[in-house]
């Protein structure tokens, strides 16, 4: 019998926002999957081993997935590291991939599983709390309320897109990017929150586009409403 691909979200970066079942999976399981070249210095590992500390004893497996535009080099990559994890799947070993967040939303998790579900074998996802909900819970503020419409963009891939259509936006991917992203927000005429590294050691808080610096980092999450 082949082993479980199964996705795991370890939520935004708070280790208290993980799922019971994220920690039940981590711990009934041995074989560990983390996006990077080095495990225990990935963002991912170092929310979930808080939480669940037996994770340093597992059998980790690095899967180094590069932040890069290349086709080539992604393609590259998804394709060895999809390898490496059907190579413990056809021990019968099940596989626990870590991911920020939750794994269904713009989750380099994705680009594994359609690989491996193509190869012939079986997948599950384990939901995670998400950083933008994470985010709005941390500013105390609600998302979308009554018939709000809520957009969900990662900004770095459509920085030609205004911010016209009504209701409030989502901008995530932003960091590389912030100079511009934030020309888009000041023309929108919107109320625009961020919050940098969401839940962990150094997070910050910015109320304004003209407070978010254009070096903010790349877990940075902007909130535009509608202004009221």
């Amino acid at each position: 019998m082949k082993g479980t691909l199964f996705g795991v979200g370890v939520g935004p970066g708070d280790p208290e926002l993980m799922t019971l079942k994220a920690v039940r999976m981590i711990r009934e399981n041995e074989v560990i999957a983390v996006p990077g070249a080095d495990v225990r210095e990935t963002v991912a590992y170092k929310i979930a081993v808080q939480a669940v500390p037996e994770l340093a004893d597992k059998e980790l497996l690095p899967i180094y997935m590069p932040m890069t535009h290349d086709a080539e080099e992604l393609e590259r990559n998804h394709a060895k590291g999809a390898k490496t994890l059907e190579s413990y799947l056809d021990q019968g070993k099940n596989i626990v991939f870590l991911t920020l967040g939750d794994p269904c939303v713009y989750s380099t998790f994705s680009y594994l599983q359609h690989r491996v579900e193509a190869d012939g074998y079986h997948t599950e996802l384990v939901s995670g709390i998400t950083s933008f909900c994470a985010a709005a819970a941390r500013l105390n503020i609600s998302l979308s309320e009554w018939n709000e419409q809520l957009h969900i963009i990662p900004a770095v891939h459509r920085l030609d897109n205004e911010l016209t259509e009504s209701g409030n936006y989502i901008l995530m991917k932003s960091g590389k990017k912030m100079n511009q992203v934030k020309e888009i927000l000041s023309r929108s005429g919107k109320d625009v929150l961020m919050v940098e590294n969401c839940g962990m050691p150094d997070e910050h808080i910015y109320h304004s586009v003209e407070e978010i610096p254009d070096d903010a980092g790349y877990y940075s999450l902007i909130i535009a409403k509608e202004h009221k």
